[in-house]
């Protein structure tokens, strides 16, 4: 992990209050794995905590990553004002991401995901693909022009859509994917809200290989506060903190 100054790229809008935001900077040599942060400081005197963001996809060859969030509060607005040339204050690459070592090429890997949760999703789908592992994505989203890096993923390899009011896709939510598959992967993983981790969870209980990205408020992120903390299942006594032991999780590790 290290703290840097980096120079934006490029910002565009690719959906209602969603941003994909390009940085460049000797930090991205750093990152190695997909499902990881980096922490951004708000430029903003009052506001003092970063904001951490996903990471969608990094280059090590032109030194660039991409992040893509949503407008929530005053910080993320604050992101969004900026352009090309600016500098943003950057802690990372943070965090525990996914574990791709046990699957190899001829495997298969359900990605599910939804909403915000998506975009550290691609990064993996990459990393997977370049494995030669065949991958089915299942993705969810509110409604069809909340629908963002739909090419994207389908460049990759075959992609599903679910859309809550049925404007695009199979209607409901991400779960209605998922009951209509009748083949069982190797690996599963998934990232979005409470809902969907809970739901593929209990979808693929026979799969030994699911991985859960877990969404959570965080403060320092780096594990010193205590903010971002959830439960161990034999010991509720015992916690685990999102930020440092994750945000990527096996299945049952923790209580979601």
């Amino acid at each position: 992990m290290k703290q840097e100054m980096m120079r934006i790229v490029s910002q565009i809008e690719i959906a209602p209050r969603i941003f994909e935001l390009v940085l460049q900077g000797q930090l991205v040599k750093q990152m190695k794995q997909p499902g990881q942060f980096i922490h951004i400081r708000v430029p903003r005197s009052d506001l003092l905590l970063r904001r951490p963001i996903s990471i969608n996809q990094f280059n090590l060859t032109d030194q660039t990553c991409t992040v893509i969030y949503r407008i929530e509060g005053a910080g993320t607005q604050a992101f969004s004002e900026m352009t090309a040339g600016e500098m943003l204050d950057v802690m990372g690459p943070l965090g525990h991401g996914f574990e791709l070592t046990d699957l190899k090429a001829g495997d298969t890997a359900y990605i599910v995901g939804g909403g915000i949760g998506i975009p550290p999703l691609y990064q993996l789908s990459r990393d997977l693909t370049a494995k030669g592992v065949k991958v089915v994505h299942f993705l969810g989203f509110t409604t069809k022009k909340d629908i963002y890096y739909l090419d994207e993923f389908n460049q990759l390899s075959e992609t599903k859509i679910s859309t809550d009011d049925g404007t695009f896709g199979k209607k409901g939510h991400v779960g209605h994917l998922l009951a209509e598959t009748t083949e069982k992967p190797d690996a599963v993983f998934a990232c979005g809200p409470n809902a969907l981790l809970k739901t593929v969870e209990g979808f693929f209980d026979e799969v030994e290989n699911v991985q859960l990205s877990l969404e959570s408020r965080m403060a320092c992120g780096m594990g010193a506060c205590y903010a971002c903390v959830c439960h161990v299942p034999e010991d509720p006594n015992q916690s685990l903190k999102v930020c440092e032991d994750g945000p990527v999780f096996k299945a049952g590790e923790v209580i979601i």
